[in-house]
C-alpha cells in the first residue's frame, strides 16, 4: 500500500484529506504558493513543498510543480481535492503515467463528466431522465434562437465545458438571448477555455437535489442519500442539508436508482455526484456529474457516519470498493452552512484581510470544516471559503436549531461574512417548512440575477 499521499489543494479541502490520511497510517505532502506559506494545511502536513506565485495559474494549477513536488518528496499517491484540476482529465491521466495513484475516478470518467453535452446523452441512453434541451454545442447566437425556439421559452444557457454557475444564463424570451448569449460565452470562454454553450429548458420552481455515490470503475457502487442543495446565489451554493426534506421516500427511491443506473453506464469509479433538478410534481430530470468529492460531503458523512475521504483513498490505493449498500444506513438530519468572507450588505463583495477575532461554535452536532485561525490573512487570490459548519440532529427541526446556536456563538472579525446572512435564513419560514425551491435564494438576494 502507498505510504505518502501529496494533497493537491489548499483551503479546508486540504486540511481535510490530510486528517484523513493521517488516521489510516499514511505520510502527508502539501504544497503551498507565496500566498499560502503560513496556511494551515502547510502547518498539518508532514511535508510541505512551495510550487509558486500566489496566482493559482502558477501554482496551484501548474501541473508540472506538482509533478516535481510529487518526485522530490516520494509521494506515491495525489488527492486534488476539488475545484483547481481535480475535474482534468489530462492531469488524472498524467498522475497515473508517472505512477502515481490518482485518488479520484478514471481519466475517462472526468473526461465524460466535464463535457455537459455528452453526459446528457449518456445518461439518457441508460435510461435517467434529462431536461428537454440541445443535443449539440451550439456557438452562435442563430444557434440558440432556434434551439430555444424548439424546447419552448424559458431556458437557460449552459457551458458544455462546465459548471459551477460559470457560464449560465436564465433566458426569459427570445428578445433577451443575444445579449445573454454573449454574457455566458464570454464566461465559459474565461472558466473553461470552451466557448460552446448548450440550451436546456428551464424548470421553474425547481428543487436541486443531488446524490453522492461511490463507484467501483466496473459498473457497481453504493449511493448514500441525496442531498438538497436549493439555497444558492448566482449558482453557488450556500447550504444544504441530507437527507432533502419534503422528498417522498419513494421519489428518493427513484432518484437513488437513477444515480447508480448512471454509475453503471459510466463505470464510475470513487466519490461523486449526480446533480438533478426536481419539478413541482416530484419529476426529477438529471442535471450533471461532479467527478470529485463535493464541498458538501459533510452532510453526508453526518448522517451516514462514513467518511467519504477515507473511502476515497482506501478504495483508490487498495483498488477496491470499501463500501457496500447495507453499510449505509442514514441517521437523523444534517445541514450545512457556509461561511465566506463576503459582505452581504455589500452585494457579497469579497473581504480579504486578517483575521483579528476568531472564536469557533461547539457543543453536541456541532462539526466546523476549516482552515483559518487568528492572526490567518485571508488571501485575494483564491475562492472565499473560510468555513463550513455542519449541524447534525435527531430531526431536522433539532438541526436547524443546532445551526442556527453554532452561528450565534461563531465570532469572526474584523471583516464580514456570509455567517449573519446565513443565520437570519434559519429563522426565514419558506425555509424552515422544508419546501423551499432555488427561487428562494432569487428571493432573499434578488440582485444576484441582474447583469
Amino acid at each position: 500500500m502507498p505510504a505518502k499521499l501529496l494533497v493537491a489543494n489548499r483551503g479546508e479541502i486540504a486540511v481535510r484529506v490530510i486528517r484523513a490520511a493521517r488516521e489510516i497510517g499514511l505520510r502527508t505532502v502539501a504544497v503551498y504558493s507565496e500566498a499560502d506559506r503560513e496556511a494551515l494545511h502547510v502547518r498539518l502536513a508532514d511535508e510541505a513543498i512551495a510550487i509558486g506565485p500566489a496566482p493559482a495559474a502558477l501554482s496551484y494549477l501548474n501541473q508540472d510543480a506538482l509533478f516535481s513536488a510529487a518526485a522530490a518528496s516520494g509521494a506515491d499517491a495525489l488527492h486534488p481535492g476539488y475545484g483547481f484540476l481535480s475535474e482534468n482529465a489530462e492531469f488524472a491521466g498524467a498522475c497515473e503515467a508517472r505512477g502515481l495513484v490518482f485518488v479520484g475516478p478514471t481519466p475517462e470518467n472526468i473526461r465524460l463528466a466535464g463535457n455537459k453535452l455528452n453526459a446528457r446523452q449518456l445518461m439518457a441512453s441508460a435510461g435517467v431522465p434529462v431536461i428537454p434541451g440541445s443535443t449539440e454545442p451550439i456557438q452562435t447566437a442563430a444557434d440558440a434562437h432556434r434551439a430555444a425556439g424548439e424546447v419552448g421559452y424559458p431556458v437557460m444557457l449552459k457551458a458544455a465545458a462546465g459548471g459551477g454557475g460559470r457560464g449560465m444564463r436564465v433566458v426569459e424570451s427570445g428578445r433577451d438571448l443575444d445579449d445573454l448569449f454573449v454574457m455566458a460565452q464570454a464566461e465559459a470562454r474565461a472558466a473553461f477555455g470552451d466557448p460552446a454553450l448548450y440550451v436546456e429548458k428551464l424548470v421553474e420552481r425547481a428543487r436541486h437535489v443531488e446524490v453522492q455515490v461511490v463507484g467501483d470503475g466496473r459498473g457497481g457502487g453504493v449511493h448514500l442519500g441525496e442531498r438538497n442543495c436549493s439555497l444558492q446565489r448566482r449558482h453557488q451554493k450556500m447550504l444544504e442539508e441530507a437527507p432533502s426534506p419534503s422528498l417522498a421516500r419513494d421519489v428518493a427511491d427513484r432518484l437513488h436508482r437513477a444515480a447508480l443506473d448512471g454509475v453503471r453506464a459510466l463505470e464510475y469509479r470513487s466519490a461523486g455526484t449526480f446533480e438533478f433538478l426536481m419539478d413541482e410534481a416530484g419529476r426529477f430530470y438529471f442535471m450533471e456529474i461532479n467527478a470529485r468529492i463535493q464541498v458538501e460531503h459533510p452532510v453526508t458523512e453526518a448522517v451516514t457516519g462514513i467518511d467519504l475521504v477515507k473511502a476515497q483513498i482506501v478504495d483508490a490505493l487498495e483498488r477496491r470498493p470499501s463500501l457496500s449498500q447495507r453499510d449505509i444506513q442514514l441517521r437523523g438530519h444534517a445541514i450545512e452552512c457556509r461561511i465566506n468572507a463576503e459582505d452581504p450588505d455589500q452585494e457579497f463583495l469579497p473581504q480579504p484581510g486578517t483575521i483579528e477575532r476568531l472564536r469557533w461554535p461547539g457543543g453536541f452536532g456541532v462539526r466546523i470544516d476549516s482552515h483559518i485561525y487568528e492572526g490567518y490573512t485571508i488571501p485575494i487570490y483564491y475562492d472565499s471559503l473560510l468555513a463550513k459548519i455542519v449541524a447534525h440532529a435527531r430531526t431536522r427541526d433539532e438541526a436547524i436549531a443546532v445551526a442556527a446556536r453554532a452561528l450565534d456563538e461563531f465570532v469572526i472579525g474584523p471583516g464580514a461574512t456570509t455567517a449573519r446572512f446565513l443565520r437570519g435564513v434559519l429563522d426565514d419560514a419558506r425555509l424552515r417548512c422544508g419546501d423551499y425551491t432555488l427561487d428562494l435564494g432569487r428571493a432573499l438576494v434578488p440582485e444576484v440575477e441582474e447583469e
